[in-house]
């Protein structure tokens, strides 16, 4: 039913894009329908280990998602084979393939990229990365590349100007994406860039319906950040929905109540990846946050 009701509404969408909001999540917000839930869909970097250590393939994964529940996989491109280069066409349509034979979408996938870099021309070598994966994600009918802001401390600049690096890196990106019919999602992951303000900044920074926010709720060392999360939401196309969320004083475990009406009041229906980290079974931490995430949908909606 969601996916015909998205049939429906589709065309609707070209017409309200136009005098959406700055926000390219305004999009979804107008024409999400009241009764319609997110999908839960899950990022393979839960099973990071396990995949790098080849314990897991990535059929092992489809399957494990369809099994669960899950309506599409987040698959970082690290898992891809010949990372960070681009494989052959071959290997990116076998990926849509199996995923499409286990009727799940390939919603996303993910680069390690640093824009913070001091030196321009190492800098341009990330955005080529980025490049690169924009046009992998659209052979594998993926909706959108995650890019990070970077890792450097780039000391001796002043913090705005290492910013306006970042901006303009994005900008970039978001440009080229558009070309190809991907979104560029900014992942706010507790490095050079932390604090809600910061993370606005670049938000707001970029000019591009095809860039917005993954909103990552573990990674917003504050008092509530489930205030800072309402601050955000308004970017938010797609998520990392965590087991434990930062205080500002160590970590917690995630009030899925509070958070699914947050997602509820602010009216976003779009996709909703968990993500399990930390020691422990990875299939039973994944299977706890799908049935956190899924009664309490149920219980808001």
């Amino acid at each position: 039913m969601k996916r015909r009701k998205f049939l429906k509404t589709s065309s609707m969408a070209c017409l309200v894009g136009a005098a959406a909001s700055a926000s390219p999540y305004a999009d979804v917000k107008m024409v999400g329908q009241e009764d319609e839930q997110p999908s839960i869909c899950l990022n393979a970097y839960s099973f990071n280990r396990q995949l790098k250590d080849g314990e897991m393939g990535l059929g092992d994964l489809f399957r494990f998602a369809a099994e669960t529940g899950f309506e599409g996989v987040d698959l970082t491109a690290y898992y891809i084979p010949g990372y960070p280069e681009v494989p052959p066409d071959e290997v990116l349509y076998d990926i849509k393939k199996m995923a499409f034979r286990l009727g799940l979408n390939v919603i996303g996938t993910g680069v390690r990229n640093d824009f913070a870099l001091t030196d321009p021309a190492a800098r341009e070598k990330e955005i080529q990365l980025v490049k690169h994966w924009v046009i992998a994600a659209q052979k594998m009918g993926a909706t959108s590349v995650r890019v990070f802001s970077g890792r450097t401390a780039a000391e001796g600049h002043p913090r705005d100007e290492v910013k306006s690096w970042i901006i303009a890196a994005m900008q970039e990106c978001a440009d080229f994406a558009r070309e190809h019919g991907v979104m560029i999602a900014y992942q706010n992951h507790d490095d050079y860039v932390v604090t809600t303000s910061d993370i606005l900044d670049l938000l707001t920074g970029v000019h591009s319906d095809w860039f917005g926010l993954m909103l990552d709720i573990g990674s917003l060392p504050v008092p509530d950040p489930y205030a800072e999360i309402e601050k955000l939401i308004p970017y938010a196309i797609t998520w990392q929905i965590k087991s434990h969320v930062k205080t500002g004083n160590g970590t917690e475990p995630t009030d899925f109540a509070r958070l699914m009406k947050i997602i509820k009041t602010h009216g976003y229906r779009g996709y909703l990846p968990i993500e399990a980290l930390g020691p422990g079974d990875p299939y039973a931490k994944v299977r706890e946050i799908h049935r956190n995430v899924t009664e309490n949908l149920s219980l808001n909606w």
